[in-house]
């Protein structure tokens, strides 16, 4: 039974004991030279608080890819670990507060849906011959839309005793990192120590060896999968308590940076090899070039980039390895533990030798200008409001003589908790974030607080944290006005179809409650469906052309931003404009395109460009201690085919 620890042919010495010792522990080679490059790229980088923050975000895709690892180890695959952490941090928030479980049960309720979750794909895939792919695929969508169902899309307030797992002990060491390292060690434990962790390495070695050899290999993957879902299940508690609250979109994305963790650790999909110290190291190179490439102001979208290619040239490097004529060495095996542990201690000493090195660098580096120094986290700039804030605040900044670092959340509110982690260790003159969730946010906003650091809030609030400004238009007064001018334009009465933005997203909530907030003037006006698009004009598209087959006699649409409209529209065809009406949400370039055109009737606008500029304005000024108004409204406006010749965004 193999393991991925490998063994050099004897004789080698001098250069060529290098070159495979290189070889041998590539992942450990790779992170020490990422550390090296990122302490001399970035004098921010090697500082104590940052490396704590390293810690924190490499700890729940650590978490998820240990799990990941029974399952590749055992040639294996599991895409539904992030959805099934989103379904047992919901599970936990929800029975703890909606239902009044005890906090104790409620975790232990948690737990167990993960491990359902897990035997439910062991099943699968052990008893129901499904393809491991197809059977966690599946999962992944049936987790993800039970988190939703049970937390109708709306984030979930943790448990404050629960939330603590979020803190640090000591007011420095945090407590995700904690529970990465125990985590760690029980994977090393099963793999190493146990009758099913060498199992393991059996099934993917030869899955048919294995059973003929007299192992029970069906009920052994039901344990794999259970596995993997216990520890989706921890990572899942261990998100939320970082956001202060069950997020039912959370997680979403990250099956595939555990699995790249594990592969860029040394295992092979193929399997037979994998180790927990391999997936630790996969899941801190992934954390630490995400770190330093925020810290260096790299392109959200170049940074997706840069990852893939790593995990390219980890593939590859296994496969050099592998050519280069190392052997691996049997699970029985023990003699290289102490070569093992000694390699690391080198890898230790001599990274910690470097570091010191190019800590020369920036010795001679002050603070000066760091109140010139701005960090902007928007929530996404997979949409064009998002992306003409950003136009507006590198507009202001560039006027203003200010560095501006932009960075994409992606709709994670995890991902821009670290972001925010990464501003603030950064020590910027000021922080501007643009939530995605203004509950989740908080937890990282208070940090930024802790630090003395000017907080400025655009387009949504920060809950329950202190910012020196709020710049934003009222999305609840916006709905209001859509609805009355939709209700207008159909003479009081008519039927309507909402399309919606991303389930549990503030923006989509306060959208929707003012609209139908303002419709309960129009009793003539019926709402004969509402829909998710996610904010999408491809989804609003297919949407509402399924909406049609049901409802071919609507009159109006009223859809929460105008990407979904425009899809609407499409969907629509020659109705749109003259016998369906559809008002959009936000005023961009072509949103307001579409309402010269006459196909949409009207926008609601909210100047995304002025609310950028206004944001860094602010920023500014409270960096250098100037008094700012603590709200600044930006008024929106519905923008129709009347006004829209006069209308500047």
């Amino acid at each position: 039974m193999a393991t991925d620890t490998l063994k050099s042919t004897t004789g080698a010495s001098g250069a060529s004991g290098l070159r495979r010792l290189l070889l041998d522990n590539g992942a450990l080679t790779a992170l020490i030279v990422l550390v090296i490059a990122m302490s001399a790229l970035s004098g921010d980088f090697l500082t104590t608080d940052n490396l704590l923050n390293v810690g924190v975000q490499a700890a729940v895709t650590a978490i998820l890819a240990f799990g990941v690892t029974f399952v590749i180890v055992s040639a294996g695959i599991d895409l539904s670990v992030g959805s099934v952490a989103a379904l047992s941090a919901t599970v936990l928030a929800w029975s703890a507060t909606s239902e009044g479980v005890p906090v104790f049960l409620a975790v232990l309720l948690a737990v167990a849906t993960g491990i359902a979750c897990g035997l439910v794909n062991g099943f699968l895939i052990s008893y129901g011959k499904l393809p491991p792919f197809i059977a966690t695929l599946a999962m992944l969508s049936v987790a993800r839309g039970l988190s939703l169902v049970i937390s109708q899309g709306s984030p979930i307030a943790f448990p404050g005793s629960v939330s603590h797992l979020g803190d640090t002990l000591g007011s420095w060491l945090p407590v995700p990192v904690l529970v990465m390292v125990a985590m760690g060690l029980v994977t090393a434990f099963v793999l190493g120590r146990t009758y099913i962790g060498r199992s393991m390495y059996a099934i993917g070695g030869n899955e048919e060896a294995a059973r003929l050899s007299g192992l029970r290999v069906q009920r052994q993957k039901l344990a794999i999968y259970a596995f993997s879902g216990l520890f989706a299940a921890a990572a899942g508690i261990v998100l939320a308590s970082r956001l202060s609250s069950a997020q039912p979109q959370a997680a979403q994305g990250y099956e595939l940076d555990a699995i790249a963790a594990v592969v860029i650790g040394g295992a092979s999909l193929a399997g037979g090899t994998g180790k927990a110290s391999g997936t630790l190291i996969g899941a801190l190179i992934l954390a630490v070039l995400r770190n330093g490439l925020n810290l260096l102001s790299v392109s959200a979208f170049w940074q997706q980039v840069v990852i893939g290619v790593v995990i390219a040239l980890a593939v590859l490097l296994d496969t050099v390895r592998r050519k280069a004529g190392a052997t691996p060495v049997t699970a029985s095996g023990t003699g290289n533990k102490g070569r093992q542990a000694a390699t690391y201690l080198l890898a230790a000493v001599v990274a910690a030798a470097i570091v010191g090195a190019t800590s020369f660098l920036h010795s001679g580096s002050s603070d000066t200008g760091r109140s010139q120094r701005i960090g902007l986290s928007l929530s996404t700039l997979n949409n064009p409001f998002f992306v003409s804030i950003r136009s507006g605040a590198q507009a202001e900044a560039k006027k203003l003589g200010v560095d501006l670092t932009v960075t994409d959340a992606q709709n994670d509110a995890s991902q821009q908790a670290n972001q925010l982690e990464n501003f603030t260790s950064s020590g910027l003159g000021t922080i501007i974030v643009n939530p995605v969730d203004s509950d989740a946010v908080t937890p990282a906003a208070k940090a930024v607080n802790k630090a003395d650091i000017p907080l400025v809030a655009v387009d949504r609030a920060v809950n329950n944290a202190t910012t020196a400004a709020l710049v934003a238009s009222d999305n609840t007064t916006g709905g209001k006005l859509a609805a009355k001018s939709l209700a207008e334009k159909l003479g009081g009465k008519g039927k309507i179809v909402i399309l919606q933005g991303q389930a549990g997203t503030s923006a989509s909530r306060e959208r929707g409650a003012g609209f139908a907030e303002g419709l309960k003037a129009y009793p003539g006006i019926e709402v004969v469906a509402k829909q998710p698009a996610d904010w999408d004009r491809t989804k609003g598209l297919d949407v509402m052309t399924n909406l049609l087959q049901a409802n071919p006699d609507v009159s109006g649409v009223f859809a929460e931003n105008d990407e979904m409209a425009l899809g609407a529209i499409k969907a629509l065809g020659s109705k749109a404009g003259k016998s369906v009406q559809v008002i959009g949400f936000d005023g961009t370039d072509n949103g307001l395109k579409a309402v010269k055109a006459g196909t949409l009737y009207a926008s609601v606008a909210q100047q995304p460009s002025e609310l950028g500029r206004i944001a860094v304005r602010n920023a500014v000024k409270a960096a250098e201690g100037e008094k700012v108004a603590k709200s600044v409204m930006v008024p929106v406006k519905v923008v129709t085919e009347e006004n829209v010749a006069g209308f500047t965004g």
